[in-house]
């Protein structure tokens, strides 16, 4: 499946029993050369206070705690598949629980209260002080960067060209940089109104996306306490367009689209 060109290996894991190492199986299907290809492995359960959980692998192996485009899909996936016709879908994930709604081919995601404080992300620092405004060192060059929880970390870091961006390398800095001791997403945001974005991402254990739904809502919560966008915006991806929007309460909302690309059998 894939939404805004991120693409996942979903598997119902309901209707069959994954005793693999869920690690490595992740590297292994994840590999577009020797594997299925994708940005990620996500394993459909049970949840303990809903009727689904999901599960997220990266190609590395480890684990994320939340994948926006990957929610939408799983909520798309029970949809089709006839798990639930609930107009509202519960979905639990390592980042809470998160409400999720049809509307026709696109998928509105409830996601959760944004964090604002370094020890929310995690970052090094004292764990009240607010993750924004700080200088990081990009390969000789400084930012102003703002992080921000989604229930997964990232750092949003504003460009006047983000087409200029080497991103294999200064992503890859910015995910290693010591300040955030569990690694984080980096994006790089260029502003074209206050109503729009343009961002390009590399994910922690994926690399370089085309797409990153968490990341485009912690851009438009940058974006918005730094004052350079309004509350609502387009985030224009590589791979296609997300609605976001940050009420006034701290919770955020993302829309956009989620389809099944192809299915097929494994082992």
């Amino acid at each position: 499946m894939q939404g805004c060109g991120n693409d996942f290996i979903v598997v119902d894991a309901i209707s069959e029993t994954v005793t693999e190492n869920v690690s490595a199986l992740a590297v292994q299907v994840n590999d577009r050369r020797f594997g299925v290809g994708g940005d990620g492995l996500i394993l459909v359960s049970k949840g303990d206070s809903a009727p689904f959980r999901m599960r997220m692998l990266n190609p590395d192996g480890s684990e994320s705690e939340m994948c926006g485009n990957g929610v939408r899909c799983v909520a798309k996936f029970v949809r089709d598949r006839g798990m639930s016709d609930a107009e509202a879908i519960p979905i639990e994930t390592g980042a809470g629980l998160l409400e999720l709604s049809m509307l026709g081919d696109r998928v509105r995601a409830a996601m959760g209260k944004a964090g604002l404080r370094r020890g929310e992300i995690p970052m090094a620092g004292p764990s009240d002080e607010q993750a924004r405004g700080f200088e990081i060192e990009v390969y000789g060059q400084r930012f102003v960067g703002t992080a921000v929880s989604m229930g997964n970390p990232h750092c949003v870091i504003f460009v006047d060209d983000v087409d200029a961006v080497p991103l294999p390398i200064w992503g890859a800095s910015v995910e290693r940089n010591s300040m955030f001791p569990e690694r984080i997403n980096a994006h790089f945001i260029q502003v074209i109104s206050p109503t729009e974005l343009r961002q390009r991402t590399w994910e922690r254990g994926a690399g370089a996306t085309l797409a990153c739904g968490t990341g485009a809502c912690a851009s438009l919560v940058a974006a918005f306490t730094d004052g350079k966008s309004e509350r609502k915006a387009t985030v224009h991806l590589p791979g296609g367009d997300l609605e976001i929007e940050y009420a006034e309460d701290g919770s955020v909302f993302m829309t956009g689209p989620a389809e099944t690309v192809f299915e097929g059998t494994w082992g």
